[in-house]
């Protein structure tokens, strides 16, 4: 059986929207990087583009969400609002953090996007406090933790996990596998034949690994994690394989430095997820390629749209370098 049959067209159509925004936003970063403009370093996503569109579509919008140093796909994916998260690049009062976190550290409560950080590892005790808290107040939520391959060797990680684990917490543990720890291959940080959704499965958590590269099987994998965490009060663990196309940090490309090879890029590179879907659309679902073209027009225009924005923006004032500090006793910052 086809598995897109059971998505309705809408869901697929969202689906191409969702990642187009994430790669042509990265892509343009990348491009404009050089310019000088923006105020911190950037961590890039683009071949990983297809996890943060699928599963940012497959969460509710008030499901919850932490997120690593490569943050942009998965605010974007949440349905965080370009403008703000390229405000906040610029490092200008109108960005999502108030020009004060950067690219590393997005926040937008509005759309459930509670906060990436730079630190490996750091925000998977945070994403399960906030399972806590859903369990807490019985909201029926879901919080989604996105990490690399390298945080699962952090000892938070597992600490987390535990206490997911035997609490019986909403937490969709999110791992985007894509092989390296900056310039760490997988075979000199773990044991060799070792599948980290394997090896998950030995702490009680319901596990299972899939194609980072296919946004369907991604979404539909992502979808049916959800519905069983909601269902059963227990965490689930996803771990997707995919590829990050340029440099650990920043826009520019690092095959040269010999932790990995140009042929391996390319290869990976030929299964683009942005054009295996978009074949699979034409091909499968009959969609007419012109309504591609002009999905990704009016996707440029938005991006366009707020580069500007983020341009014209003031810089903050100075008496707002200690304010939302610290938290008050309502929950609010100050």
């Amino acid at each position: 059986m086809n598995k897109d049959a059971v998505l309705d067209s809408s869901v697929l159509m969202q689906l191409y929207h969702r990642q187009m925004l994430v790669r042509l936003t990265e892509e343009e970063i990348a491009k404009r990087y050089p310019e000088g403009k923006m105020r911190c370093p950037v961590h890039l996503c683009t071949g990983q583009d297809a996890v943060s569109a699928a599963v940012g579509c497959a969460l509710k919008p008030d499901d919850l969400c932490v997120s690593t140093h490569r943050s942009h796909g998965h605010y974007i994916g949440k349905g965080g609002d370009i403008k703000r998260m390229l405000a906040e690049i610029y490092g200008k009062a109108g960005g999502c953090s108030s020009g004060k976190g950067g690219s590393m550290h997005l926040v937008d409560r509005s759309v459930g996007y509670i906060g990436s950080t730079a630190i490996v590892g750091n925000t998977i005790p945070v994403g399960v406090g906030l399972g806590l808290s859903i369990k807490l107040k019985g909201s029926h939520q879901v919080s989604c933790v996105f990490f690399g391959d390298g945080a699962v060797e952090e000892g938070a990680f597992f600490e987390a996990a535990n206490f997911a684990v035997l609490r019986g917490l909403p937490v969709l543990f999110l791992c985007e596998n894509n092989f390296f720890s900056v310039y760490s291959p997988l075979r000199v940080r773990q044991p060799e034949g070792r599948k980290i959704h394997e090896m998950v499965r030995g702490l009680g958590l319901k596990a299972e690994d899939g194609d980072g590269n296919d946004i369907v099987e991604v979404y539909t994998k992502t979808k049916n994690a959800i519905d069983y965490i909601r269902s059963n009060s227990a965490p689930y663990f996803l771990e997707f394989y995919t590829y990050r196309w340029r440099e650990h940090c920043g826009p520019f490309f690092d095959n040269n430095l010999g932790y990995r090879s140009e042929q391996e890029y390319l290869e990976w590179k030929e299964r683009d997820p942005v054009e295996l879907y978009r074949r699979r659309l034409v091909e499968q679902h009959q969609v007419d390629p012109k309504k591609l073209e002009q999905i990704d027009s009016s996707i440029m225009r938005e991006i366009e749209a707020a580069f500007e924005f983020a341009d014209a923006s003031p810089f903050p004032e100075e008496g707002e370098l200690y304010t939302q500090v610290f938290a008050d006793s309502q929950g609010g910052v100050k």
